[in-house]
This record gives C-alpha cells, sequence and structure tokens, in this order.
C-alpha cells in the first residue's frame, strides 16, 4: 500500500544530507513552508545550497536558517529587502555566496529540471553581468543566453491538502514555486493543512500529482506566517 504519510516534520526531514541543493517553495510569506525550515534547522543539515524566490525576511523562516551559518550558497530573485538583514550581513561578511538569477529565468530554469531539459535560450539578462560566461546565440535577429537547469536533492513545499499518494493541491498564490520545484528534486516533502482521503480531490484540482512526491506531513493552520506575513496556505 503507497502512503506517503509522515507523522512529524522530525520525520519528514530524515536523511537531508549535508551538501545538498535544497530547493524551498514560496513568494515571502506566501506558500513558505516555514514548519519544514525549522524542521531542517533542528535536523542540523549543513554546507546546503538553497534555491528559492528572495533571501529571507526578518529572524524567522529562510532567514533563520540563514543565520545558523550552514547555507553555503543561495540561488535567488531577490535577495536584498527591506527586512533581509541577516542575508546582507552574511554577504557582506563574505559568509555566503549569492548566485542572482531573474524570476522568470529561475522558474524556467527549475522547470526545466523537472521536464528533463538540458538548458534553454533566453533573451534576458543578454547583455548584462549575468550573461557573463554563458553561451549565447542569435536567433531571428535578437540575441539570446543559453540557461541550464537547476535541479535539487531536496525540495521543501507547501500545499493545502493531500492524500496519502502524495496528490497535493494548492490555495491561490500560495501555489507559486511548488508545483515545478516538486518535480525538479529527487525527494520532495511537502507540508498540508489537510489530509483527505483517496479520491476526494477532484482530480482536474490536482496541481501536484503524487508521482512527484515522496512525503508528506500535516502541520496547523496559523494566522500568520514567517516574520508576520499573513498566511495564503
Amino acid at each position: 500500500m503507497i502512503d506517503k504519510i509522515v507523522p512529524s516534520v522530525e520525520a519528514a526531514l530524515q536523511g537531508v544530507p549535508d551538501g545538498a541543493t535544497v530547493m524551498i517553495g514560496g513568494f515571502g510569506g506566501a506558500g513558505q513552508p516555514a514548519e519544514l525550515i525549522d524542521a531542517l534547522i533542528a535536523q542540523g543539515a549543513c554546507d546546503l545550497t538553497i534555491v528559492n524566490n528572495n533571501a529571507g525576511n526578518g529572524e524567522t523562516g529562510l532567514a533563520a536558517l540563514l543565520k545558523t551559518g550552514r547555507v553555503r550558497k543561495i540561488i535567488c530573485s531577490f535577495p536584498r529587502q527591506v527586512d533581509s538583514q541577516v542575508f546582507d550581513g552574511l554577504y557582506r561578511a563574505g559568509k555566503i555566496e549569492l548566485e542572482l538569477v531573474p524570476q522568470g529565468n529561475l522558474a524556467e530554469r527549475i522547470r526545466a529540471a523537472g521536464a528533463g531539459i538540458g538548458g534553454f535560450f533566453t533573451p534576458t539578462g543578454y547583455g548584462t553581468d549575468l550573461a557573463k560566461g554563458k553561451e549565447t546565440r542569435e536567433i531571428n535577429g535578437r540575441m539570446y543566453v543559453l540557461e541550464s537547469p537547476i535541479a535539487a536533492d531536496v525540495a521543501l513545499i507547501k500545499a493545502e491538502a493531500g492524500d496519502r499518494w502524495g496528490n497535493l493541491v494548492y490555495r491561490k498564490t500560495a501555489r507559486n514555486f511548488g508545483p515545478i520545484m516538486a518535480m525538479a528534486a529527487k525527494l520532495t516533502i511537502a507540508s498540508v493543512h489537510e489530509i483527505v482521503a483517496l479520491g476526494e480531490l477532484e482530480p482536474e484540482h490536482i496541481v501536484t500529482p503524487g508521482i512527484f512526491v515522496h512525503r508528506v506531513v500535516k502541520v496547523p493552520r496559523t494566522a500568520t506566517g514567517p516574520a508576520g506575513f499573513k498566511q495564503a496556505a
């Protein structure tokens, strides 16, 4: 019998190795799997590469993970915000490496990994420092940059509901990077607010099929998320 439900966030994070590349879903607080991030902090893996839309807010969630000093590199689109002081301090001190990726390129590089695409050409970044060292090509009179896929050892994502097979549905914009990250990782761990019986999820409503999900853990719904953001899932 296939049953991907695990009893706790601690069990969900078992086996994450040092040196892993970890994708973390979320756009700010929307869809950020805060409980899984906290469990990763407690689990103790170090020398991590994190892939996320930004570099954390305030002192909680992703920022708290960075503050442990166990993240070697972050790949993101928006590393500096008003309250991204943790990342800013680490970066200025030379304690963390940054790979800056335009948001559309970030999403497509993750999607490409999940789809088995070896690379793609995009005009975004051509003629800037972001294109240095990358292959360029003229296509129909326009210059493009070759971008490579981003794959991960682990993806931590947040969904609204799931079943024991790992099928997931999301709530509104909390969906964001979750579906493509689930496809691009060797091990996908999903937190959900509700676990339903098989057949209760409408097939047309399932965004992430269970084939891409390996562990599902139920977490309580809270009124606010990391750094005081209102929860969107």
